[in-house]
């Protein structure tokens, strides 16, 4: 039947490098941008998370927009493949920016953050919205669209994996200051480590090689922990000591300070060439074959009013926003949990690499599982399983590394399915509207899948910004960021668990079934054939 065609593994895997790209960027930021505004560009967490939700806010607007401007856009190239070109290096660009420390005061630092960040949800959504279309214009058959969605998380996993596995490593790359190190012995694994530096370093961060050591002031400060390194700023040519214990033989070369200014700066732009490069490779090796009937007519109200009766779509709406908080609570506290609660933030990076190994998977198993359940039920014992999970880590201590990373990397393999059902639905999402309506508003209804990332993305950054407020957390103040601890194991455990379950209730209420969509898919190849004759 026409538009049923097998779509070829080439094709598929040049179509997931658009979303390998899309997630360095998204990643990235989800999982970085605040710590990094915290606890390196210095501001306060409140304020982080009204600028993240605040950013979010007129998403809305900006992707129902685009999504007409998709399905509007005539080119030789198709409707929603020139956009990923033409994006490609802007949102390398803006990704670069965010993550770029200019010299700026408390209130010039905020509206840099603002602007950027702002730029970057608006080129992000002209980017987005069309590569999401583009699925449901490369076949029309929606067990085909399921395969190519669940080669589409496989790359956004294996993008994710680039981004979370790497970074913290290239930050310590980048961002060594080369300083001078002396070490005096106090003990067997106990030493008097003193550091300085020829410039000043103002988020550096020290730690040892192997990163078990645990470090002290020398002088002693009031709520000072031993922990796996530490953050300070550094003036040039003045000495830093710090008491070490925990490594045997330790010599000069094992002992890292780094400019995580620097550090992060570099390493983003870096990741950022991969970002275009990626996105140019899903432009040229794609293809658009789905189009609107000749016969319907160019009428936005027409659309817009579809749409707002579209019941598939209104759900997806939800849920997509909910199970968006649920993944990006969790990402965007990872990092400061691994940090502030088990002491060690490279371990982070092994956590994340696990958690995105676990999600290729679990893309990969969602086409098999989704043909014995079906989707609907599929998205739903997968939101209850991921979310009953993930409440368990409340339960480990900072000493229970073998039972984060096994009850993380459990909840994450049913996680990864959300994302690929989701944009698969969309698609059947767009089949229904076609099949009762008669007419077609394929980015139209994928603005559903930006708005639900993107400010599902913001709700959880206020949810992480104000909880840690109230906890009174300061990432560059060791008192306060112990005081903060309680929250950081809530927002890591139970909070994202609770949206979870309320998202598998809303999803109770999907009309499209397996046997529906098979009928609407029939129908609408049916209508198609009739077309061309």
């Amino acid at each position: 039947m026409i538009n049923q065609e097998k779509i070829s593994i080439k094709e598929k895997i040049g179509y997931a490098l658009g979303d390998g790209a899309a997630n360095i960027a998204w990643r990235g930021v989800a999982t970085f941008l605040l710590i990094f505004y915290t606890d390196v560009f210095g501001i306060a967490p409140a304020v982080a998370g009204v600028l993240l939700l605040v950013a979010r806010s007129s998403d809305g607007i900006s992707d129902v927009v685009m999504g007409v401007i998709g399905d509007r856009t005539k080119s030789k190239y198709g409707n929603f493949r020139p956009w990923i070109l033409w994006t490609a290096i802007p949102l390398a660009a803006i990704l670069a920016a965010l993550f770029t420390t200019p010299n700026l005061g408390t209130t010039g630092k905020i509206i840099y953050a603002y602007v950027t960040y702002i730029l970057f949800t608006l080129i992000y959504t002209a980017n987005n919205i069309p590569y999401g279309a583009l699925m449901a214009v490369m076949t029309g058959d929606d067990k085909e669209r399921t395969s190519l969605g669940s080669y589409r998380m496989v790359g956004a996993f294996a993008g994710g994996m680039l981004v979370q596995g790497a970074l913290l490593y290239l930050v310590m790359f980048f961002g060594n200051v080369e300083p001078q190190i002396k070490i005096s012995q106090q003990g067997e694994d106990k030493y008097v480590v003193t550091v300085s530096s020829s410039n000043d370093v103002p988020n550096a961060n020290i730690k040892t090689e192997n990163g078990i050591a645990t470090f002290v002031w020398q002088e002693t400060i009031e709520g000072d922990q031993p922990t796996k390194g530490k953050s300070f700023a550094m003036k040039a040519n003045q000495s830093y000591s710090f008491i070490v214990e925990g490594e045997a033989g330790l010599v000069e070369e094992q002992i890292s300070v780094i400019d995580q200014k620097k550090g992060y700066s570099y390493s983003i732009y870096l990741l950022s060439v991969f970002l275009a490069g990626f996105m140019i490779l899903t432009f040229l090796s794609t293809k658009e074959r789905i189009k609107a009937s000749e016969e319907q007519k160019n009428n936005l109200w027409k659309d817009l009013k579809d749409l707002v009766k579209n019941k598939p779509w209104l759900v997806l709406l939800i849920v997509g926003l909910l199970f968006n908080i649920y993944n990006a609570t969790k990402q965007g506290i990872t990092v400061i949990y691994f940090k502030h609660y088990l002491h060690d933030e490279l371990l982070a990076a092994s956590y994340l690499v696990g958690l995105m190994v676990i999600s290729i998977l679990g893309a990969m198993a969602t086409t098999p599982l989704a043909r014995i359940w079906g989707k609907r039920n599929l998205f739903i014992y997968a939101l209850i399983f991921s979310g009953a999970v993930n409440a368990l880590l409340v339960l480990c201590g900072p000493q229970n590394t073998i039972a984060i990373f096994s009850l993380g990397i459990i909840s994450e393999f049913a996680a990864a399915i959300f994302p690929t059902l989701f944009f698969a639905m969309l698609g059947d999402a767009a089949d229904y509207s076609e099949w009762k309506n008669g007419r077609r508003a394929t980015g139209l209804v994928y603005s559903a899948g930006s708005f639900a990332t993107k400010f599902g993305g913001g709700i959880a950054g206020a949810i992480i910004g104000f909880v840690l407020a109230v906890f009174n957390y300061n990432g560059q103040d060791a008192v306060a960021i112990q005081g903060a601890v309680p929250g950081i194991i809530m927002l890591m455990s139970w909070i994202p668990a609770i949206v979870a379950v309320v998202a598998a209730g809303v999803m109770f209420v999907y009309p499209l079934t397996q046997a529906k969509m098979t009928e609407i898919t029939n129908e609408l190849n049916d209508k198609r054939i009739k077309e061309l004759q």
